[in-house]
């Protein structure tokens, strides 16, 4: 059974794992216990069988949410996970007074782009550059 609950340290090596699967620019284990240090409300893993699959995090900011990041280990998408972990973020969010939620998303990542038009996000702007490859980013956002 599908398990949502908050980081803790004992995840790190499975989130770092995930995270070099999923990102060709991971996050450090530094830079991942940064977030957990600064966001630990708001930064949440999905568990299966005991196992990390998948994991979240994002930051209230002027009363907008920022989502700083989602990933599902490729072996196990396709099954809800993510549509999960954007549903306890999104009611995070709101609890924390967010009105509004962002994300950045590579221009050349179609299948995410799919996931979040399908849970009412919507482009708003393109970050030219943005990665340090130099591809850009699509901003989405949606009301909360």
């Amino acid at each position: 059974m599908l398990r949502i609950r908050t980081f803790t340290p004992d995840d790190l090596e499975q989130v770092c794992h995930i995270q070099s699967l999923c990102f060709s620019e991971p996050y450090t284990p530094e830079f991942i216990m940064n977030l957990h240090e600064a966001h630990r409300e708001t930064f949440f893993v999905a568990e299966l069988g005991g196992r990390v699959v998948g994991y979240a995090a994002a930051r209230v900011i002027s009363f907008r949410g920022h989502i700083i990041v989602i990933a599902v280990h490729p072996s196990f998408r396709r099954l809800g996970i993510g549509m999960a972990l954007m549903l306890v973020l999104e009611n995070e969010l709101r609890r924390r007074r967010a009105l509004e939620a962002w994300l950045e998303v590579r221009a050349s990542n179609t299948g995410a782009m799919r996931f979040y038009r399908r849970l009412g996000y919507v482009e708003k702007s393109v970050l030219r550059r943005y990665y340090s490859d130099g591809e850009d980013a699509v901003v989405f956002s949606k009301m909360l």
